[in-house]
């Protein structure tokens, strides 16, 4: 990892919510190691498996993972350690413990040595000077079953800020400061005014470093992506960024598709996998993903919206939705489903509100 990269991140330790920015832990039901294990192996994890490493975690992440399996043991590692205090503290600040926080690069395969049943690198990969040696690194600490999630960059929803960035670099702006003054004088058709008025990110001080001052990016089209995991050994289980396809062959002929028309879908959010099992597909049953059981307490009335994960766009629950998912809070045997049941408790399943397992 450059140094150039670590020093950013003391700079601009990223993202930049309040320390205490809180999250439902409803919210945080597609970070459920159960419930992901259940959908690509058909089956709830081994004891040697319930363990999860958050690579290049950042300022945040640690807290929405804790939350969202307490019981589970934790690694968060990030080369930069002023990332990793603000991260302790923010997990001190609600109530989260047993994380255990690492710094240093994710590519020394001395520090947090796997097998680990989870590995989370959301927005990493592309920021090394060699992300094939970061995506093997972490291959390699990915125990049999285990699911790694990847986000890239997409180089055609990267375009326009790629642009304005390597723009900044050769003007030799290095601070955020800079780029405001740049905005404030700048023409209201300008490109940079443009961006700015389109983009939440520069909002913030580290969120506008982040988008636009990074010393390392890599923007990928989709074949050189595909090109870079298979390079690691993993199989491609599931694209989740939005509207995303549940079959891998099938979405990534909908990307290149899309590139044709230099489009794209967002930046590549995909879940590779270790030696996965595959669904539950007919035996077995359902459970509720432990993380809604306290949101589908019979006592909390209205709709429950729950924010879309796996490319889905979930749909708000309603009294009747609330109330199909309670009787799951022990678990259903498929078998005692009727067919129109069966086929709603599936769609859930698939959306990660239920988990099906064959045990």
């Amino acid at each position: 990892m450059p140094e150039s990269v670590r020093q950013h991140y003391e700079l601009y330790p990223y993202p930049d919510y309040p320390l205490f920015a809180s999250v439902r832990r409803s919210d945080t039901y597609a970070n459920n190691l159960d419930a992901l294990w259940a959908l690509f192996n058909g089956e709830l994890p081994p004891p040697e498996s319930r363990r999860i490493l958050i690579a290049g975690c950042g300022s945040f992440a640690p807290y929405p993972f804790a939350l969202a399996n307490p019981a589970t043991s934790i690694v968060a590692l990030d080369l930069s350690r002023k990332s990793l205090n603000r991260a302790r503290l923010h997990c001190l600040l609600h109530g989260i413990s047993g994380v255990d926080f690492v710094p240093g690069d994710l590519c020394d395969p001395d520090l947090a040595p796997g097998p680990f049943g989870m590995i989370d690198a959301y927005g990493v990969l592309h920021h090394l000077a060699d992300p094939g040696e970061g995506l093997r690194a972490l291959a390699a600490r990915l125990g049999e079953g285990g699911i790694l999630r990847i986000m890239v960059y997409s180089h055609y929803a990267r375009r326009e800020e790629d642009s304005i960035r390597r723009a900044l670099k050769l003007l030799k702006v290095r601070e955020p400061e800079q780029v405001r003054r740049m905005v404030a004088k700048s023409g209201k058709e300008s490109r940079l005014r443009g961006f700015f008025e389109s983009s939440g990110e520069v909002a913030s001080r580290s969120g506008l470093a982040d988008a636009l001052l990074h010393p390392q990016v890599t923007s990928y089209r989709i074949d050189a992506f595909l090109d870079l995991i298979a390079a690691s050994g993993l199989t491609p289980l599931r694209f989740a960024h939005r509207g995303a396809l549940p079959e891998p062959e099938r979405e990534i002929a909908r990307i290149r598709s899309l590139e044709q028309e230099k489009r794209a879908p967002g930046n590549f959010v995909l879940y590779l996998g270790r030696d996965t099992k595959g669904p539950c597909q007919r035996e077995g049953g359902f459970r509720l993903n432990p993380c809604l059981a306290p949101a589908l307490a019979p006592w909390r009335l209205g709709t429950l919206r729950i924010p879309g994960r796996l490319g889905h766009e979930n749909a708000a629950l309603d009294g009747a939705g609330r109330r199909f998912l309670r009787r799951f809070r022990n678990p259903v045997p498929a078998a005692s489903l009727a067919p129109d049941e069966l086929a709603k408790a599936g769609s859930y399943a698939d959306r990660l509100f239920l988990m099906r397992s064959r045990g």
